[in-house]
């Protein structure tokens, strides 16, 4: 307990508060406030909430929203799968979620935005060409607002899913392939940024509003149909045009937010967006990162824009790795002055700040959706989904992942190690799981030869960095049987570090509860020797450090027992 008090206090002190002090701006290269003070944005996205994705409810075979839209219907008829959907809009997020995200140490909070909440789709508008706006996004915008505002952090309006899908990566917009596309119909397009200018008039006065991320992700081949997602785009112009477009009507009704832009291919790909200047005074160009180095070079591309241009940039989403993937890249982009929005809050799935542990019925589900199982009764599934939607998904039931948030921020920027968890050996000794080693980055809290995804920037497959997909977020391969989880898959100059306290000193004899393998013991920075071995420990704190020499396929506890 006292080393998770002493992590709280340490996160707190690390992140700088957001204190909305008037409006945010930018001024050259930088973000600041209305002091004229620089401001690191430092927040996370609520994806999941108002935008489902299939692999964040482990449906990557549905993908988009509206397809698990109507494979529920199948199942429990519309009307309860509007329940349903209602339910999980109420759950989902709360005010217990961002308070957390205060304590954590968070300033800000990116809401993806799906535009069917806020206004009908162009084909069910019942007089073409008009807008019908829905008070059900607003609201539930209104609160989270509210929310924020209790805890003095910013909010980011994101349009995450926009009128007719902004891509080929159809799951982040909910695009439907059958119909046309936001670059297709010149009325999606009106639609889109006339929710905008909905937007803004309705937010203009509030100063808790970071700015405008006008849209997520553009991922289209204007000049050339195959090339899906844009990447190899050289001119861009729909994509400048609209977002031409779509400042002229945010300006027309609020002068006071920041605008965020996107390039295309997932928001990176700026190829001739700003060929003809920037179009607005206060102006912030956000990319996207994943899967990819953590060196200054795979920033090069928008840290020119940004110094071509002389305007800020933003980090507006990235995450889906290992806990050392985090701390290195928030450590990269902030050494330049650049803040984050991670991604996402939470999601059934490991490596996020809340895990979402879903009752058996929804597991029955699944085994069901991927042909694993036999059909649910309507009654069955109801129930099922309805846990979901009004517990599985609340902050309360959620399993909390300290190791995710000690990596975005303390670790982030410290060459030190911490507890896992609070380790005190007793006058007679004890024993330590071998699963709890120290939070850290990868070559200070451990050393893994797989200790994150870099597909992106390596080629081929994407790597796995935790087997299990449990309990941990770090790049150290974990297994579990009915007798408990070990470390597994260990591979010769592999290591972990361990830091515990002694209740008195004197010499404790250590041994390795494990399957083969041959392994070095190094206690308070000793000299290595072979396990089992006498050691000396002092009265308080201690560390030691276990070195693979020979592999070995299970590493369970280390135990301490007086000689």
């Amino acid at each position: 307990m006292k080393t998770l008090i002493w992590l709280c206090a340490c996160l707190c002190a690390l992140a700088m508060p957001a204190q909305a002090q008037g409006f945010l701006r930018t001024e050259g290269t930088r973000i600041v406030d209305a002091k004229g003070q620089p401001v690191i944005l430092r927040g996370m996205g609520l994806g999941g909430w108002m935008l489902q994705e299939g692999y964040m409810l482990e449906l990557p075979q549905f993908g988009t929203q509206s397809r698990i839209r109507a494979e529920i219907e199948a199942l429990i008829g519309p009307d309860k799968t509007q329940a349903f959907y209602t339910a999980w809009l109420d759950t989902h997020t709360t005010r217990a979620d961002i308070d957390a995200m205060k304590r954590w140490g968070f300033n800000s909070v990116r809401l993806p935005m799906h535009f069917a909440l806020f206004t009908l789709p162009v084909d069910k508008e019942p007089v073409p060409g008009q807008d019908t706006w829905l008070e059900d996004g607003f609201r539930r915008t209104d609160a989270l607002l509210e929310w924020a505002k209790a805890n003095d952090l910013y909010v980011i309006l994101d349009l995450h899913a926009a009128p007719g899908g902004q891509g080929n990566d159809i799951n982040i917009s909910d695009r439907d392939p059958s119909k046309p596309s936001l670059w297709q119909d010149p009325a999606h397009q009106a639609k889109m940024v006339a929710l905008w200018r909905k937007l803004a008039d309705r937010y203009k006065d509030e100063p808790h509003i970071a700015g405008y991320d006008i849209l997520n992700e553009p991922n289209w081949g204007f000049a050339d149909a195959s090339d899906r997602n844009g990447c190899q785009e050289k001119g861009n112009g729909p994509l400048r045009e609209l977002m031409v477009r779509t400042t002229k009507a945010i300006r027309e009704v609020d002068q006071r937010h920041i605008i965020i832009i996107e390039g295309n291919c997932w928001g990176n790909n700026y190829a001739g967006v700003l060929d003809g200047g920037l179009w607005d005074r206060n102006m912030v160009l956000s990319f996207h990162k994943y899967w990819n180095f953590t060196t200054r070079d795979t920033l090069t591309n928008i840290l020119t824009l940004r110094d071509r241009y002389q305007v800020p940039v933003w980090l507006g989403e990235s995450g889906e790795n290992a806990n050392t993937w985090f701390s290195e890249t928030i450590r990269l982009v902030e050494s330049e002055g650049i803040g984050w929005a991670w991604w996402p809050l939470k999601k059934i799935g490991y490596n996020n700040p809340l895990q979402i542990k879903p009752n058996a019925g929804y597991l029955r589900l699944l085994d069901y959706w991927a042909g694993k199982g036999p059909k649910h009764s309507a009654a069955e599934a109801e129930a099922a989904l309805m846990r979901l939607a009004t517990q599985d998904v609340a902050y309360a039931h959620n399993q909390q992942r300290p190791d995710v948030v000690d990596a975005l921020f303390r670790a982030a920027h410290s060459d030190e190690s911490v507890p896992f968890r609070s380790h005190r050996l007793s006058a007679k000794g004890g024993s330590l799981s071998a699963v709890d080693f120290d939070m850290g980055r990868n070559g200070i809290a451990y050393w893994d030869s797989t200790a994150a995804n870099l597909y992106v920037s390596t080629g081929g497959k994407g790597v796995t960095w935790n087997p299990l997909q449990a309990y941990r977020n770090d790049g150290v391969q974990l297994g579990q049987d009915k007798t408990g989880l070990y470390v597994t898959q260990m591979v010769a100059g592999e290591w972990l570090k361990y830091s515990f306290v002694a209740q008195q000193s004197g010499r404790y004899t250590l041994r390795l509860d494990a399957k083969g393998g041959v392994f070095d013991i190094s206690v308070n920075g000793g000299t290595a020797v072979k396990a089992p071995v006498t050691v000396p420990l002092k009265a308080g704190s201690n560390s030691v450090v276990v070195r693979i020499v020979k592999p070995g396929s299970r590493l369970r506890r280390l135990v301490f027992t007086k000689p």
